[in-house]
């Protein structure tokens, strides 16, 4: 028969519970780092997607010229250049009660207007009902219907939005400036630090 010493019981108990202790200390620290990332993520909110911003621009006069291409229109009604623009993008979640009305610097949207001046309705009509009809066909939704007609005032437009990703083009017409403008719109990302949107050489566009 074995004999175990009142010494060998006691070592062995403490054996027990620094193990104990060891596993209560990992599940704590486990529970700390999971609860400290929650927070993170309700304060920060959901991340802005990271973005290549001659990319974007590259994308929205693609997507200019495939709507000036739909409109199909005489060479008399010739389009005016644009020029991509950035958009203030604002801080989410629990973060932003502590940045009102402050924008990311980190973080933009990009918008390219342009117009086509002089353009008759039924012509303006006929030229926005090609450009809906591809951008369904592509499976994009309309977001805005911009048909009105009053009594001092006719105006035609739409906004059609990119399931995929987000952007959004817009197309307006009215009769008292019997002119098309064209917004095509790129939500916010986040882009890289040494972006410079003063002078960046990919923003100017031409049909």
């Amino acid at each position: 028969m074995f004999k175990i010493s009142a010494g060998e019981v006691r070592a062995a108990g403490r054996s027990v519970l620094y193990a104990a202790t060891g596993l209560v200390l990992v599940g704590l620290s486990a529970a700390a780092v999971a609860a400290g990332g929650l927070v993170l993520s309700v304060w920060n909110g959901e991340p802005y997607p990271s973005t290549d911003p001659d990319a974007v621009a590259q994308r929205l006069k693609d997507r200019s010229d495939e709507v000036y291409d739909d409109f199909a229109l005489p060479g008399k009604y010739p389009a005016e250049p644009g020029r991509i623009d950035t958009g203030a993008c604002y801080h989410r979640g629990l973060s932003g009660f502590t940045h009102i009305d402050r924008a990311r610097s980190d973080v933009l949207s990009f918008g390219l207007d342009w117009s086509v001046p002089d353009v008759p309705e039924a012509t303006a009509r006929d030229a926005q009902q090609r450009v809906r009809q591809r951008l369904v066909k592509q499976g994009w939704r309309l977001t805005h219907e911009g048909d009105r007609a009053g009594a001092t005032l006719s105006e035609l437009g739409f906004r059609f939005e990119n399931p995929e990703g987000g952007d959004q083009v817009d197309v307006r017409w009215n009769d008292a400036t019997t002119t098309l403008f064209i917004s095509v719109y790129a939500p916010c990302g986040q882009v890289p630090g040494e972006f410079e949107k003063y002078g960046w050489s990919e923003a100017d566009w031409r049909p």
